[in-house]
């Protein structure tokens, strides 16, 4: 294999990362979009869906497919926002803790598989440079970038039947879920996040 070539590699390993994680998570009847926004609301219990779509960088009624799924399925609860009674807050539902201990589980032994090659040192290493490329590439902490890319319906022209295709999209090129589960947007990503699940 030729070398210097790391911005390929990143995307090679990448793509090849998030297919087999949504592959795996596939076996929980989830996708990544929905095991990232119950991490967000886990960690951001009452924001409202204005306030989730912001830190996610979703357009808002993408999101509204995504969470109606995950409350129809008892993951998670729209509240009556006491401040506003235009709002609905999110709260990560009794189920919806026990679907993350699963997404844990599996994210944990994605990320094992993934990284059997490497020693405790070399993947300490990898984390720190891959969190330096991350923050001087401009990307927010915690958040996959692939969620703006389920974008808005009027300017990509998909139907809402098309969400689980974007979906998909999404995790073809994830690898951010596997560091950083429990670390909320703009936080200080800590090595190895995923052990607390």
């Amino acid at each position: 294999m030729e070398k210097g070539q790391p911005a390929f590699l990143l995307a090679q390993l990448g793509a090849h990362a998030a297919s087999q994680f949504a592959e795996r998570l596939g076996v929980l009847d989830l996708t990544p979009p929905d095991a990232g926004i119950l991490r967000l609301l886990r960690i951001a219990a009452g924001l409202s869906q204005q306030e989730l779509a912001a830190k996610l960088k979703i357009h808002p009624s993408r999101l509204v497919a995504i969470l109606d799924n995950l409350e129809k399925r008892g993951f998670v609860e729209r509240r009556a926002n006491p401040d506003d009674r235009r709002l609905y807050s999110l709260h990560l539902a009794q189920s919806g803790g026990e679907a993350l201990e699963r997404i844990g589980r599996v994210a944990r032994e994605h990320q094992d598989a993934l990284l059997s090659s490497l020693s405790k040192e070399e993947r300490d290493t990898l984390a720190s440079l891959l969190v330096r490329i991350a923050d001087q590439q401009g990307l927010v902490r915690g958040v996959h970038p692939g969620y703006q890319r389920l974008g808005s319906p009027k300017r990509s022209g998909k139907s809402d039947s098309n969400l689980n295709a974007d979906a998909h999209s999404l995790s073809e090129d994830s690898t951010a879920y596997l560091s950083n589960w429990r670390n909320p947007p703009n936080a200080l990503i800590e090595r190895d996040s995923w052990r607390s699940f």
